[in-house]
């Protein structure tokens, strides 16, 4: 559970740190602005900018029934955040399984990127997908007429 809050941690802490010694040297506004921009890499790196992840048999079970493709992904992935952004709320039509806190997601992903976890893998119809274009994932769930 705390894995994926390394990288955000440090993020804060390295802007801090940054911060405090433009402070010390009088550049209170530039101090202030590193801190947000910090902070912000430090949100956009964090578990909370994704859906809620399930399981990865809860991903499948669900998958099976709906039809929807499966996101497998990890915090502080910049391609994994590359993609959640570009989804927009179609995010919330994918199942997201983040492969720190559920070792079946860690191990499924492994399985298709010979012994890699690399992500996000997505599963569509049961095929699963490197790092595919986030433009195509989204074809996957709104087809165009």
């Amino acid at each position: 559970m705390k894995r994926p809050w390394t990288l955000p941690i440090l993020l804060v802490l390295w802007g801090l740190v940054v911060a405090a010694g433009l402070f010390r040297e009088g550049g209170s506004a530039t101090g202030v602005a590193v801190v947000a921009v910090f902070v912000l890499l430090a949100a956009l790196n964090s578990p909370l900018v994704f859906p809620s992840s399930i399981s990865d048999s809860e991903a499948r079970r669900r998958s099976e029934t709906d039809g929807r493709p499966i996101v497998y992904w990890r915090p502080g992935c910049a391609y994994c955040l590359r993609l959640r952004m570009r989804l927009g709320r179609a995010t919330r039509r994918f199942h997201w399984v983040d492969i720190w806190r559920d070792p079946d997601g860690a191990a499924a992903v492994r399985a298709v990127n010979d012994g890699d976890e690399t992500v996000p893998t997505v599963i569509v119809a049961g095929r699963p997908y490197v790092n595919p274009d986030p433009a195509w994932v989204r074809e996957q769930v709104f087809p165009s007429d």
